[in-house]
């Protein structure tokens, strides 16, 4: 249990979500323990013998987070609701309560896996292990910091923000990271075994993570060798992919695709359009921005943008694209592929960046930050040009 706690405290650290030291987590066994003594223990203690949980993390987020959080929250009707795919997804909605109390987090709780307590921070909650309340408290941070810049975006261009949004977004873009960049080389291709491509996998899915292109486990790889899919398995970390990857045969002779990422129909389409090796999914947050950024005003559609959208669209000359996790009539795979062939890549609606290469993961990785670093500029630059253009 020391080693499951050590390890969410790194990965909280690490992924710049928290402040060493500040994450409190706690696991359900013959009795709850947890990393730290805290004197909101008791509290917690009452939500473990409410629900019907095993685990739970509580910590203040780490700038931006934290401002962008709490602005959302104190300015929330009680519940913040992003439009990103993850929390539509898995979410729905984000509860607030304005208390911290036994009965107002509890009531929160019982219909959903997070809450949000302005100036206090987040608190999430896993029924089977403790990376369940990781994934969510992760994901909050991602959907929140997607909502507060889109807002801000939307703002700009039809009302004009007030002077306490201003502030605070001034305040957090200092926190912003810098455009990302990329120094060093990957493993080259074409691989010439079955160790060789699950090294490349496993170094680039890694990579993802360390550079901060997805949040939580949420991403996926793959590469086609030897007419076989490597592909990460559902829910899985890429940057622990050892003993998560599937090996799918193209010819479907195997049953192993129904533990591969819920996205492996959308990754085998695009090998079969364009031959390229190496696939990547990930979650850049200002691509995701950016995508849900759209000009058409009274759409028919309005509301199933990310389902499906009439419109062709593109950001910083990429297809973004609509498209549900899946095979279904509206999956990814009918939206991504066509639209990848001769593209650097392709952004899906409130999603995130698929790319492709030839050979290895060099490629991909490369057109991927690139995207990323461009919708960052981008960004910036329609949201100071609608600035000024109203002073």
């Amino acid at each position: 249990m020391e080693n499951q706690f050590l390890k969410y405290e790194k990965k909280l650290i690490k992924s710049g979500l928290a402040e060493d030291g500040d994450p409190l987590l706690g696991i359900l066994d013959a009795k709850i323990k947890w990393n730290k003594k805290d004197k909101a223990g008791k509290v917690f203690e009452s939500i473990f013998e409410s629900l019907n949980i095993n685990s739970l993390i509580f910590s203040k987020p780490k700038e931006p987070y934290f401002s962008i959080i709490n602005y959302l929250a104190k300015n929330s009707d009680g519940i913040i609701r992003p439009c990103d795919c993850e929390t539509r997804t898995f979410f729905h909605d984000l509860p607030v309560s304005d208390k911290f109390n036994t009965d107002a987090i509890i009531s929160r709780l019982k219909k959903r896996k997070c809450v949000i307590i302005p100036d206090y921070g987040i608190i999430a909650t896993g029924m089977v292990s403790i990376e369940q309340a990781f994934i969510t408290y992760s994901s909050v941070c991602f959907s929140c910091f997607v909502k507060f810049f889109s807002d801000y975006l939307y703002a700009i261009k039809y009302n004009k923000p007030d002077k306490r949004f201003i502030q605070i977004f001034e305040k957090v873009l200092n926190f912003v990271s810098p455009p990302l960049s990329f120094n060093h080389c990957l493993l080259q291709g074409p691989f010439n075994s079955s160790t060789d491509v699950l090294n490349a996998l496993t170094e680039a899915g890694k990579l993802m993570v360390d550079l901060k292109l997805v949040d939580s486990f949420f991403g996926n790889i793959s590469y086609c060798y030897n007419d076989t899919l490597f592909i990460s398995q559902t829910g899985s970390s890429l940057d622990e992919l050892e003993g998560c990857i599937d090996l799918c045969p193209l010819d479907g002779s195997s049953c192993a695709g129904i533990t591969a990422s819920s996205e492996f129909p959308a990754h085998l389409d695009i090998f079969k359009k364009t031959g390229h090796k190496a696939i990547l999914h990930g979650h850049p947050k200002f691509s995701v921005i950016l995508s849900m950024d759209c000009e058409v005003t009274n759409c028919s559609n309005k509301g199933l943008c990310h389902i499906t959208c009439p419109c062709k669209r593109n950001v910083c000359g990429i297809p973004v694209v609509s498209g549900e996790v899946g095979s279904g009539t509206c999956g990814l795979c009918n939206t991504v592929p066509e639209a990848i062939i001769d593209k650097p890549g392709v952004i899906v609606y409130g999603h995130g960046i698929f790319t492709s290469g030839i050979k290895d993961f060099n490629e991909p990785f490369m057109n991927l930050l690139k995207i990323e670093n461009d919708c960052y500029k981008e960004y910036l630059n329609r949201v100071y040009t609608k600035l000024h253009s109203k002073r």
